[in-house]
């Protein structure tokens, strides 16, 4: 079996432009984010190795927040994970695949999460 590394951001609110109804247009929605890259990781990590060993977590939290285009409305939240794929593919090569899980907070009646998942390898 393969190493692997997973860096995570779970769990993280942000209001988004989104929705495809009338009354989601123009208006932002809450949505949870958690966020997977997977890297390839060094045969060994010690106590002095530089974050340039590795990938910086708040890039994958400004993905979802300070990297999606402002005043753009995305119909889909799935249109919303791949443009937040895309940009930690776009800053560091050493991303070998993403996943994006988007929870509609508006939605939910009974604390449900109610979403998508969506993976994406480097092609």
């Amino acid at each position: 079996m393969a190493d692997s590394l997973i860096l995570e951001v779970a769990e993280l609110e942000h209001d988004v432009l989104t929705g495809i109804y009338s009354e989601e247009t123009g208006k932002a929605q809450p949505l949870r984010f958690t966020i997977q890259v997977e890297m390839k990781p060094l045969d060994r990590y010690d106590a002095e190795m530089p974050l340039t060993c590795s990938k910086n977590y708040m890039d994958l939290k400004a993905a979802a927040t300070d990297a999606l285009p402002a005043g753009i409305h995305f119909k889909l939240i799935e249109a919303v994970a791949d443009h937040i794929c895309e940009t930690l593919f776009v800053q560091d090569e050493r991303v070998l695949a993403v996943t994006v899980k988007i929870v509609k907070l508006a939605i939910a009646e009974h604390n449900e999460q109610i979403g998508i998942t969506l993976r994406r390898e480097r092609r």
